[in-house]
């Protein structure tokens, strides 16, 4: 491959052997002089044989250049604008009438794109346009790309059936400035110039670290330009997976005769696992459900979807609260694969306005509680069964209870019960208890109770669970 190169070549090669370095202590960053720090105990009292370091010490010439390029591109937020402005302060960092970049990622040799050029009339974005990027093959650039070193040519002429010749032809001096990614070349920085020996005396060193912390600092602006893009494409697939499970919920509270309701729903994510609804089984009875799939989340909300599926199908057909929770956890069951490890707590409540009296199954769920007109408060704890999608063949137990007139029932999810405050502390039952043993005049004071106090407890505390409270009170 290097024999291709040599013929371009007339005379001068610098790979990578420029001038001596000079010692940091001769760093012309200090206007040439050595100065000295102390590397001692911080307690070392101080020493007339320091120097001290006076920071209002002028800098050289090629320091402050470098210090008002950096700065410059730590202001930069788009990729597109720092390269632009580390082609311009280049010009005087490296010497060269101008510049062109070029790539060989996802090529094999001798294919290679050129990827910018100064000389183009028009400003193209290599990463929003890639199709109008000139893909080449061969020629003195793709031995310089492909050759994974740095080089100087100080009188140099292209011949007129290189691939490249229409952007060479008038150029007789080049440095290239390999940019490494993952240990290969994959992309180029070459300066050029017109007239021969513009870069002899470029320390070659130098010119390639520079380029490649430019290269390192471009790529991470364009991962993180990337990733806000992902985020925000992200953030509004989960926008739209919140408005499919809020549409799943009932749209409206039934109209129960003397019952009066209400609810109270709050996901931790976008979307989450809690679900509450209401069934109107067509003989006078009402059904109503809470349930809490385990997680949260999309993952949550799309069991939530299935279990919503399911009991709608067999409401009706199943006799009993216990045979529907029977024929759901035996469907979530047989499609345990599609969600590994998730699980489902529920409580199914069967409302009979006439006998005013409740049947009940609970699968795992917290026991509702039983708020009676005198502000007695006790849990619905007999029907305890294990939650759904657990176990198959699993029996679940059945209560009834007769209800009187002010009765309320509140239910909840562990979110509420486990919300945490600042310091790690959970809200905890005895909280709840404290708004459903007051007087209360309707369901909805229970839920407006509820919601204010905890988020008084909680305050700035996160919120890592669902939340989701239905009261159902009996009118007096």
């Amino acid at each position: 491959m290097f024999n291709q190169l040599y013929q371009f070549h007339r005379r001068g090669v610098n790979l990578c052997d420029g001038p001596e370095r000079k010692s940091s202590v001769d760093s012309p960053c200090f206007g040439g002089h050595n100065r000295v720090m102390s590397t001692g105990p911080l307690n070392t009292p101080p020493s007339s044989n320091l120097t001290k370091i006076d920071p209002a010490s002028p800098l050289s010439a090629d320091c402050e250049m470098v210090v008002d390029m950096v700065r410059e591109m730590s202001l930069q937020t788009d990729p597109q604008e720092m390269v632009s402005v580390f082609r311009h302060r280049a010009v005087k960092l490296y010497g060269g009438a101008g510049s062109m970049s070029l790539s060989r990622r996802g090529l094999e040799y001798p294919q290679y794109r050129m990827t910018r050029n100064t000389l183009w009339k028009e400003n193209i974005n290599p990463w929003e346009q890639p199709e109008r990027l000139p893909l080449l093959s061969g020629g003195l650039l793709a031995e310089l790309i492909y050759g994974d070193r740095p080089m100087i040519l100080n009188d140099t002429s292209v011949h007129h059936d290189d691939p490249a010749y229409e952007y060479l032809k008038d150029l007789r001096a080049f440095v290239a400035l390999p940019l490494f990614d993952m240990g290969v070349a994959l992309n180029m920085v070459v300066r050029f110039a017109k007239d021969v020996n513009t870069f002899a005396n470029l320390n070659l060193a130098d010119a390639l670290l520079t380029a490649n912390m430019f290269g390192r600092a471009t790529s991470s602006l364009i991962m993180a330009q990337r990733l806000e893009a992902a985020y925000a494409q992200l953030d509004r697939e989960m926008v739209r997976v919140a408005e499919i499970q809020k549409s799943l919920l009932p749209a409206r509270l039934p109209k129960v005769p003397g019952l009066d309701i209400a609810v109270s729903y709050k996901p931790a994510d976008r979307a989450g696992g809690d679900y509450y609804d209401f069934f109107d089984l067509e003989d006078g009875r009402w059904g109503f459900l809470i349930a809490d799939v385990s997680g949260h989340g999309t993952p949550a909300a799309v069991v939530m979807a299935m279990l919503r599926s399911m009991l709608h199908a067999r409401c009706i057909e199943c006799v009993t609260p216990g045979e529907l929770l029977a024929e759901v956890n035996k469907q979530l069951c047989d499609q345990s694969s599609c969600y590994d490890g998730t699980f489902v707590t529920a409580f199914f409540g069967v409302f009979d306005p006439a006998a005013k009296s409740l049947h009940y199954s609970c699968a795992g769920h917290n026991p509702p509680l039983l708020v009676d007109h005198q502000a007695n408060v006790r849990e619905l704890a007999d029907a305890q069964s294990p939650p759904l999608g657990i176990e198959r063949g699993v029996t679940f137990l059945e209560s009834t209870t007769q209800l009187a007139s002010g009765d309320t029932l509140l239910l909840y999810t562990d979110g509420i019960t486990e919300a945490t405050n600042e310091s790690g502390e959970q809200y905890g039952p005895k909280r709840l208890l404290s708004c459903v043993s007051e007087d209360v005049p309707n369901a909805q004071h229970i839920i407006d109770c509820v919601t204010h106090k905890l988020m008084a407890f909680a305050a700035s505390g996160p919120q890592t669970d669902d939340q989701t409270l239905v009261a159902l009170r009996l009118d007096a």
